[in-house]
């Protein structure tokens, strides 16, 4: 999930900008573009993306406890709520296409032929499957928006977060080259 613009006509606290798409790849392409400049950029890149995920970490959390709080009516193996949970994690991206840091579900391919399963699980028209060993199809329904609903509330927290770790790598290289920053 990207973060979407917080409140205020897209500007966080202390007037910087959110990390909406637009914002994001400026100002990471700027970043990116700086680290050009230096020997180590490899490994200033790899430490921006380390601690842009660390930022995100606890939101995963969040949305691993939305997706444990579906309620569970039967212990089918392997069982799909922790399945889902694993294949949620804080994922960042510089350069390319798309350029920014997100929370995200990926799918579960090897989980009882249902791939789509994060998806599928917070759609409130629910999933329909085979009942086992039966021809008879069903619909069933999971929690509905557990996704969403676990990061909105904290959205600008962790789009602060992603904020001050772009910041304070621009500080670290505005201290080698001796310039006011960025």
């Amino acid at each position: 999930m990207a973060l979407p613009p917080g409140p205020g006509g897209g500007r966080g606290s202390n007037n910087r900008p959110d990390i909406g798409l637009r914002v994001q790849i400026d100002g990471l392409d700027a970043l990116v573009a700086a680290f050009k400049r230096e020997e180590d950029c490899k490994q200033l890149r790899k430490e921006l993306a380390k601690n842009m995920r660390e930022a995100l970490t606890p939101a995963a959390a969040e949305a691993r406890s939305g997706i444990m709080a579906m309620s569970s009516t039967m212990s089918t193996s392997p069982a799909l709520r922790p399945a889902i949970a694993k294949k949620i994690r804080p994922e960042v991206k510089l350069g390319g296409r798309w350029s920014g840091a997100r929370v995200k579900a990926k799918k579960t391919p090897g989980l009882r032929e249902f791939a789509n399963a994060p998806k599928r699980t917070q759609r409130s028209a629910g999933w329909r499957h085979r009942v086992f060993g039966r021809d008879v199809w069903v619909v069933q329904h999971g929690k509905i928006k557990w996704f969403d609903e676990a990061l909105s509330g904290r959205a600008a927290h962790y789009r602060e977060a992603v904020m001050e770790a772009m910041e304070d790598m621009a500080r670290r290289l505005a201290s080698r080259s001796g310039g006011s920053g960025e």
